[in-house]
């Protein structure tokens, strides 16, 4: 009897879990989705966040915002967000590569990059531009290389922050080159380019959509694409695979995360107006004009991929001795 009532309890209990979580999703969103980009406003992570944000605002009846948090390379708002409220109402947009990187190369970080956070989906993947000033002597890839070993105390590099595709690539062509880089951090993508086109930097690798106006005006020149293959608009460059720089492309996606603890229902209905919103053409067309791929995924399919680029940048971190 005893057991019999355990039972009729534990099923109740179940069933209004069910309800209560079937009711949140039903009811989602109850005010203003806000996603927290941790990059400053004008990158590939801002225009693309405002883009998708857009289109979502159109469909579920609240707005969408973007906040930006920048600083620490990200880290500031994925804490931010990792303490948030666990709704689907406050949303992180996370860099694949450099969400991994900040917590295996630092000690002090102060977000779990895979417990803290409920995977919601992919949203698009990033082509950047490896550019140098319009001035600069070299006309390839290989002469820049040849060029910079020859200059007192190497090239410089900016970079949008400790991890991020940028930074990575730069320590990859010092593996691959024995070039000396010296990065200079900058707050976000957009930052850097006055002083690239100036040439107080030697090189940087901005998104196409960022570049594309400085390689038009000829205020910079782009000698290699990063990316797994060449890029249409720029079909004559070579990729950093070809040029044999990296052998293996890290991580070039971004995605959304919501705090752990946040419930199913509403992860998966977040990851449906994203999927929306991935095929609307303007969306697309937009996305494709930044120089940026749309890709979408499951939760688990981005779960899955969270862990495997953890793995990987935790071996790079240490064959590259960038731990902190």
């Amino acid at each position: 009897m005893l057991t019999t009532t355990k039972t009729i309890i534990g099923i109740v209990l179940a069933l209004a879990l069910l309800i209560a979580t079937g009711a949140s999703a039903q009811d989602f969103p109850q005010r203003p989705v806000t996603l927290v980009v941790g990059f400053g406003a004008g990158g590939g992570a801002d225009i693309n966040a405002r883009i998708f944000a857009e289109a979502i605002s159109r469909n579920i009846g609240q707005r969408t915002i973007v906040d930006n948090r920048p600083g620490a390379g990200g880290a500031i708002a994925a804490a931010y967000v990792q303490h948030a409220t666990p709704d689907g109402h406050t949303l992180l947009v996370m860099s694949g590569l450099q969400h991994a990187y900040l917590p295996a190369s630092q000690s002090n970080v102060v977000y779990e990059p895979i417990k803290g956070f409920a995977p919601v989906t992919i949203f698009f993947e990033m082509i950047s531009v490896l550019s140098i000033p319009a001035d600069h002597p070299a006309r390839n890839l290989e002469e820049f290389i040849e060029q910079g070993r020859k200059k007192p105390g190497g090239v410089s590099l900016g970079v949008p922050g400790p991890g991020s595709p940028p930074h990575l690539f730069g320590a990859l062509i010092n593996e691959a080159t024995s070039l000396p880089i010296q990065t200079v951090q900058y707050r976000g993508s957009s930052s850097f380019m006055s002083d690239l086109a100036a040439g107080r930097i030697d090189f940087a690798f901005p998104t196409y959509g960022l570049a594309q106006s400085f390689l038009a005006e000829k205020k910079t020149r782009a000698l290699a694409v990063a990316a797994d293959q060449r890029w249409s608009e720029l079909p004559d460059l070579p990729t950093l695979v070809e040029a044999r720089i990296v052998h293996q492309m890290p991580a070039m996606w971004f995605g959304v995360g919501s705090p752990t603890g946040t419930p199913r229902p509403i992860v998966e209905r977040i990851n449906e107006e994203f999927q929306k919103a991935s095929k609307d053409p303007d969306v697309v067309r937009r996305i494709n004009a930044t120089g940026m791929m749309v890709r979408t995924s499951t939760p688990d399919e981005m779960r899955d991929l969270m862990v495997a680029e953890t793995d990987k940048v935790e071996l790079l971190v240490k064959r590259l001795n960038l731990r902190q």
